[in-house]
């Protein structure tokens, strides 16, 4: 008990040191990257502003200050909850996070629970049925769409379904005034959900296969073998088995993988999403919205690696005595 309390405290002060190295490090890099931040705030009409009056815009943003202060001000702030205001869209940035966080968590968690949940039956499939025509013929259409850059497919959707065929909307996240229309929803999230999935679908899926075929190869298959098992039912009751504790560990290590290109999708497609807000407080040096986004980002990867590390070590003894070592 005493060495498992001790593990959660290490692992919570790990987790706050992460994260604040995390926000040093943005803060520092964002501030010191060349651009206007005046822009983001004024738009076009910075390029218009005195001397005076850019003085004057950057005190009143606490622009004009050395950046450890700067910082400093930000994290005494933050602390209490209030993590500035967005310079691009004039609101507190939580709030502005808060109206479209739901579309990324949608898409994401269905692209990523769609991605693990075929390439387990894809690579189980292709296990099964090893160097079979079946076989050779997914492991080379899957070489080819895992090899297409994810913006490339998703021009090559657009033009096809969105602009030639008409069938399928080619950006947003809902129709025009209709967001709760589960309908509409459903075509928004069709062209993003096909390029997410099939740019690491085959790429999981290949993994899948040949850790399950490393299993059949062992040799308490073959003792099952000799009592009269089939390999359909030796590779779903012992050999998947096995796998899966390893096949967590491997979500968990793919989240990042998933979420990167949930943005970029979010990007190509205008989908109103913490991707699409990454980028424009990237490119407009909107210097609080990037620092938050940066820190759920960073904080959502680490979670999910930890509580898949706790899960593993549930389902798997070996990762205990690992864990503990």
């Amino acid at each position: 008990m005493k060495r498992a309390v001790k593990n959660a405290v290490r692992r919570a002060l790990g987790f706050v040191l992460a994260l604040f190295l995390l926000s040093l490090a943005v803060f520092f890099l964002s501030r010191l990257s060349p651009g206007d931040p005046l822009r983001s705030y004024y738009g076009e009409s910075a390029e218009r502003l005195s001397e005076s009056e850019r003085a004057d815009a950057l005190d009143r943003l606490g622009l004009d200050r050395p950046i450890i202060v700067q910082y400093g001000a930000w994290l005494q702030n933050a602390l209490r909850g209030d993590f500035g205001v967005s310079f691009q869209y004039k609101r507190d940035v939580m709030t502005v996070i808060g109206g479209v966080y739901g579309n990324t968590l949608l898409l994401g968690v269905t692209a990523y629970l769609l991605t693990f949940g075929l390439a387990l039956l894809l690579g189980a499939f292709c296990a099964l049925r090893e160097d079979s025509p079946a076989d050779r013929a997914v492991r080379r259409i899957g070489t080819v769409t895992g090899c297409i850059p994810s913006f490339w497919l998703a021009l090559l959707l657009i033009l096809l379904f969105s602009v030639e065929l008409g069938l399928l909307p080619s950006s947003g996240a809902y129709d025009i005034g209709r967001p709760y229309d589960l309908l509409g929803r459903l075509r928004h999230l069709v062209l993003p959900l096909a390029v997410l999935v099939l740019g690491h679908l085959w790429y999981y899926a290949y993994l899948i296969r040949n850790r399950l075929l490393d299993e059949v190869r062992q040799d308490y298959v073959l003792l099952c073998r000799a009592e009269g098992l089939s390999r359909r039912k030796i590779l779903f009751t012992q050999c998947l088995r096995n796998v899966l504790p390893s096949y967590f560990g491997l979500m968990a290590v793919s989240i990042p993988h998933i979420l990167g290109g949930t943005y970029i999708v979010e990007k190509v497609f205008s989908y109103p999403g913490l991707g699409t807000l990454c980028f424009e407080s990237a490119k407009y040096h909107d210097y609080n919205m990037l620092l938050v986004l940066c820190l759920i980002t960073g904080a959502v990867v680490m979670l999910a690696g930890m509580a898949a590390r706790a899960l593993g070590g549930a389902l798997d003894p070996r990762m205990r005595g690992r864990g503990a070592r």
